[in-house]
């Protein structure tokens, strides 16, 4: 029987930091596209949100380069910081907020 605690000797650790640098670039891309019709529709609410979800692209990426260099340097990944959890948590509150209010205020209803 295996303890519980053991960690994972595989690639895990791999897969989840190059996972928090595909989702900074798919944060991003979407950022973009918002900006793109903030500045179309000249609505200057969809460009404030594009900046909150570029803000928010840039802390997931700054967590997934602290994640991979800790994983270089101990072989493991340091637990994330709780501050930088926060972070992360509200970067992907706002992006969602912003995506639920562009969706409903370009609603024809």
């Amino acid at each position: 029987m295996t303890d519980a605690t053991a960690r994972d000797p595989g690639l895990q650790p791999e897969r989840t930091a190059l996972a928090w640098s595909r989702t900074s670039f798919a944060v991003a891309v979407n950022a973009l596209l918002v900006l793109r019709e903030g500045l179309i529709s000249d609505k200057t609410w969809l460009v404030a949100a594009s900046v909150v979800l570029l803000a928010g692209a840039a802390a997931i990426l700054g967590v997934g380069w602290q994640r991979r260099r800790s994983l270089a340097a101990a072989g493991t990944p340091l637990p994330l910081p709780l501050p930088m959890a926060w972070t992360v948590l509200g970067a992907t509150l706002l992006a969602c907020a912003a995506a639920t209010w562009s969706m409903l205020a370009s609603s024809p209803w």
